[in-house]
């Protein structure tokens, strides 16, 4: 009779395996990126507050101010001599223009430090003048027109072509020469106790200007001119 063997069950009586291992999750990466992110997050929140801040505060400054560009007109002009030689090329002139500054702001003084003018015929300088300069400069106060006057005199060699001296002929026959002044400012605002920085706006006039002969005076219109900051 066959010995009978041991029934076995399937179990494993071997020595113990070891679990499959697992994946290890790394965190490092996305930690640094969010860390970014957030730094970044912060900053731009940051910006647009100061943006928004500095936003508000130009606009109650300038609800509170409301600050004003300086108006400037020619109400006198005086030509008495302008005579261009076509045989030496070279303008005689003797013109007295008078201005009017106005400052049209209730809260804000204007220093007026230096103030030149240059004339010019045809689109070429022919004059200049200082009208301020450190020796009369002044303070103008709020709401408050101040006169300027400017006086060229003399003689400048003048380069016209062709063209230029059939304009003059036409000007002279007219008795209206149309010139070109243009002004170069130096100015400062004050607030209070505050004082800016310099301001240096650009101020154009266009004239006609009437030629005074044997002491009779054409009427001169009194022309607005261009500020330009």
């Amino acid at each position: 009779m066959a010995d009978k063997q041991p029934h076995l069950n399937g179990a494993y009586y071997g020595p113990a395996i070891p679990p499959a291992e697992q994946p290890r999750y790394r965190p490092h990466s996305h930690r640094g990126r969010s860390c970014c992110c957030c730094l970044f997050g912060i900053l731009w929140k940051i910006l647009v507050a100061l943006i928004v801040l500095v936003g508000l505060a130009v606009l109650i400054f300038w609800l509170v101010v409301q600050p004003r560009s300086f108006q400037f007109h020619v109400t006198e002009a005086d030509l008495t001599q302008f005579d261009y030689y076509t045989n030496n090329n070279t303008l005689h002139y003797n013109m007295v223009l008078n201005f009017t500054a106005r400052n049209p702001n209730k809260k804000l003084n204007i220093y007026y430090d230096k103030v030149e003018a240059l004339a010019f015929y045809e689109d070429v300088r022919f004059a200049s003048y200082d009208v301020i300069t450190h020796m009369n400069s002044f303070r103008q106060y709020k709401k408050s027109s101040s006169p300027m006057s400017a006086v060229f005199t003399g003689q400048q060699l003048l380069m016209l072509n062709n063209d230029q001296v059939s304009e003059f002929n036409q000007d002279r026959n007219t008795g209206v020469y149309d010139i070109y002044v243009k002004l170069y400012f130096r100015m400062r605002f004050r607030l209070g106790d505050f004082i800016s920085n310099d301001y240096k706006p650009k101020v154009k006039c266009h004239l006609k200007v009437p030629f005074s002969k044997n002491g009779t005076f054409t009427l001169f219109q009194t022309t607005k001119c261009d500020v330009d900051f």
